[in-house]
């Protein structure tokens, strides 16, 4: 972490996660990046639309307000970009009122390397292989699902996590997924006191619940886990918690379900999860991220 964020919570997002940049993205498709590049320059006047991570950025902003004194979340915006054609997403970000003073335009390439440079503890793109490439540097990173989720204007910030491969290591799924049901289950609990490895967002869930502690008992910061687990592999989850010092403010033991309703009923802004099935499911509802990390997600298999 540079010296000059201190202790802060730092999220880096690309400019097509908070803008929709649909229209002009189509025309470098299509007409490649010169093309591009005018567009962009001769539209640079027109305020982008807010695109999937716009409600979400918005209300981590809205938390340094709500702290006072120091700000305490540095949102970073990473693009593929040259600063050039980037002019238009400073001009809506300034029309927004959005405190985003800081980013890197990369030309074309992937701005991944600047999110570890920033110290950043979450990457939000739309470029799957921009968050392959920081996952792959241990990074907490996922790709943004288009989301039918109509922005609400309730104060709390909610997030939801999945467990396996995200918040814990892909161990115990890889047992799953080689050798079935059964086996997994009777791995969970013949280890349920051993501890399982941290996954690539323990880190971003440590740093988010010094975030919580600083609000005291009036957080509008909450945190969920919504996994397919169920009883008896419940209590190796529980107890690896409570071995790294973490709380959950809800746990939700699915045993299969549909993942979708549930995290609606939760309320998130966010969930994070390895697989593109509950993704897709998910993202029906809520805001969604998938972490292409894990058994699940090796081009291998």
């Amino acid at each position: 972490m540079p010296s000059g964020f201190g202790d802060k919570l730092v999220i880096a997002i690309s400019s097509r996660a908070l803008f929709n940049l649909d229209d002009s993205h189509q025309v470098y498709i299509n007409q490649g990046l010169a093309a591009y590049a005018q567009y962009q320059i001769a539209h640079e006047d027109e305020i982008l639309a807010p695109g999937d991570a716009f409600p979400l950025v918005k209300k981590l902003l809205r938390l340094n307000e709500r702290l006072g004194g120091d700000p305490r979340v540095e949102v970073i915006l990473l693009s593929r970009n040259s600063a050039d054609t980037g002019l238009r997403v400073f001009n809506s970000i300034e029309h927004y009122g959005l405190k985003i003073s800081r980013a890197a335009f990369c030309g074309g390439t992937s701005p991944y390397r600047y999110a570890s440079a920033f110290g950043c503890h979450l990457f939000l793109s739309t470029e799957a292989e921009d968050v392959r490439q920081a996952l792959d540097h241990g990074m907490a990173a996922a790709t943004l699902i288009a989301s039918r989720k109509i922005e609400d204007n309730e104060d709390e910030l909610r997030f939801a996590f999945d467990g396996d491969a995200v918040l814990f290591s892909d161990e115990a799924e890889q047992i799953y997924k080689t050798q079935g049901l059964s086996a997994f289950t009777e791995s969970e609990k013949a280890a349920a006191k051993e501890p399982l490895s941290g996954g690539p967002f323990k880190q971003f869930l440590a740093a988010l619940q010094g975030l919580q502690a600083e609000f005291g008992d009036k957080c509008p910061i909450r945190t969920a886990l919504v996994t397919a687990r169920s009883a008896p592999a419940h209590e190796r989850v529980i107890r690896t918690l409570r071995a790294w010092n973490v709380r959950i403010d809800e746990s939700l033991f699915l045993g299969g379900l549909s993942k979708g309703a549930f995290l609606k009923a939760y309320g998130a802004d966010v969930f994070f999860d390895d697989q593109k099935m509950h993704c897709e499911s998910a993202s029906e509802h809520v805001a969604t991220g998938h972490v292409p990390h894990g058994i699940a997600n090796r081009r291998d298999v």
